[in-house]
């Protein structure tokens, strides 16, 4: 049985151009009304999570920054993971050096970001982890934006400890993504699943490809596994 969904955003319940998919949004809203937890996962900001989880119909349970920040509920208290001075420090470095160049990176929302920084896929990613070999950061890219991050946090060590304070553990979630940076959440959940935009390296870790791309592939994925989630509703009326 599975008691729980966690999902991706960008590129998993939306379509190529970042819209939510219609379908995607009526599947999330029947779960939610069957009592199963919906998790939404990103790499954005808290605040733009929050107001997410409320448009889409979810209880407001949410993983952001890839996995720096969770809360459980709209009343929950938000948990801020990892160490972001050490990536401010980081940032300093890449911005002194691209503004040599007559560069200036694009940077993502800085001040509602409480673990991680964000910018622009402006200059090359590989690149950024050359100039940066040298200090304790992560550097993702999750095909909208790059981050950077403190070693150690991602979106499976968020869910760990997410699951304990929903009283769950990790294998007793479904969860879907579809970049680089949702392999150690599909890897650390009882179930990971993709949809059929996903970068090779996740069809490679996921359990289930959706043949379907996008939202529509999330739908998909739930239909697979629909008979697990509403099992669990089964045995608790019983």
């Amino acid at each position: 049985m599975l008691k729980a969904v966690l999902t991706d955003i960008d590129g998993t319940i939306t379509d190529s151009s970042r819209r939510i998919n219609t379908g995607a949004i009526d599947t999330i809203r029947s779960l939610v009304d069957d009592s199963i937890e919906v998790v939404l996962a990103s790499g954005n900001t808290s605040c733009f999570m929050d107001a997410l989880c409320k448009m889409i119909g979810t209880n407001g349970t949410f993983i952001a920054e890839n996995g720096g920040v969770f809360r459980v509920g709209f009343t929950g208290t938000p948990h801020v993971r990892g160490d972001q001075e050490v990536c401010r420090a980081a940032l300093e470095v890449l911005q002194t050096h691209y503004r040599t160049l007559g560069r200036e990176l694009v940077l993502y929302s800085p001040t509602y970001r409480y673990a991680d920084l964000a910018f622009g896929r402006t200059v090359p990613v590989e690149e950024v982890k050359m100039l940066l070999k040298e200090y304790p950061v992560q550097v993702l890219d999750t095909g909208y934006a790059i981050h950077l991050q403190a070693p150690g946090v991602n979106k499976g060590t968020a869910l760990i400890a997410l699951a304990q304070e929903m009283k769950m553990v990790p294998s007793d979630f479904l969860a879907i993504g579809d970049s680089l940076n949702d392999i150690q959440v599909l890897t650390t959940a009882g179930i990971g699943a993709t949809v059929a935009n996903a970068h090779a390296e996740i069809k490679a870790a996921a359990q289930y490809v959706a043949e379907k791309e996008y939202g529509d592939g999330f739908v998909e994925v739930i239909k697979k596994y629909e008979s697990y989630l509403r099992a669990e509703k089964r045995s608790t009326t019983i």
